[in-house]
């Protein structure tokens, strides 16, 4: 029988959408709104560093939102060390007053790939402290052993360089986080197109973030359409499970009885 889906939980946080999306990079405030709205998302990242908090109009960025009812995900995007994202964390958690935070610690301004050993330990202070936990990581099975272990509440590693839009470029450790994960897994940076987030999708994750890929595209609006359905086909196909690959072709209709 077919898996029956439920909705994507993180923490106590409960969502009908499996599309979490960013809110940089736009050309302007009114094409990232028709963008989100086209995503059918229902959680939108907020790096908390690069945001007027102080501005809650509707020309600012959290007037935008809050007008759209999105569910915020503070980011702690920025920081380099443990310390400056577990303060970043605290700070998000008494300004927008949610528990919620993407752990994000960079460990290389060039790749902008995740310093490990500072997620952890920066993820060990926020989940004592009652956050719910959602860290940015690379593609490592044992550093995503980690954080689950810690108590974080979904790990996200990388398909690719944030950015850089390449796709999924190791699905092999993909398949073994997966098998390895009690949380949800979310692939988070490197997403380029439709097809990308339906494959991470029919991998078995439980849903992709991504910017970029939308906020770049020549028409932002159209591609998050695409993404949505891209997420929802690929979460269908993962359910629906794939028939094996064969390397000789398998008849689609009976050979036996065949009218002379």
């Amino acid at each position: 029988m077919a898996m029956q889906d439920e909705r994507l939980r993180l923490g106590r946080c409960e969502l009908g959408s499996r599309l979490i999306l960013g809110t940089g990079k736009y050309a302007d405030l009114d094409t990232m709104t028709r963008a989100l709205e086209a995503s059918g998302t229902e959680m939108v990242t907020v790096a908390l560093r690069r945001v007027d908090l102080r501005d809650t109009s509707d020309s600012g960025l959290l007037g935008r939102l809050a007008r759209g009812r999105y569910r915020l995900l503070p980011n702690t995007a920025g920081c380099t060390t443990a310390e400056e994202a577990v303060r970043t964390a605290r700070l998000a958690r008494e300004a927008l007053d949610t528990d919620l935070v993407k752990l994000e610690v960079i460990g290389d301004p060039l790749t902008l790939f995740p310093d490990g050993s500072a997620t952890i330990e920066a993820a060990r202070v926020l989940v004592s402290e009652g956050f719910t936990v959602l860290p940015y990581v690379l593609d490592d099975p044992v550093a995503c052993l980690r954080l689950q272990d810690l108590g974080c509440a979904a790990v996200m590693p990388l398909a690719a360089p944030i950015g850089s839009g390449l796709g999924i470029r190791n699905p092999c450790n993909l398949r073994i986080i997966l098998e390895q994960a009690r949380v949800p897994v979310i692939v988070d940076a490197g997403v380029g197109t439709a097809s990308d987030a339906a494959v991470a999708m029919e991998l078995g994750c439980q849903g992709v973030l991504m910017n970029t890929g939308i906020a770049g595209a020549r028409d932002p609006v159209r591609m998050a359409r695409a993404m949505r359905l891209a997420v929802e086909a690929g979460r269908d196909a993962f359910l629906a499970g794939r028939i094996p690959r064969r390397l000789h072709a398998s008849s689609s209709s009976p050979l036996e009885g065949l009218i002379e």
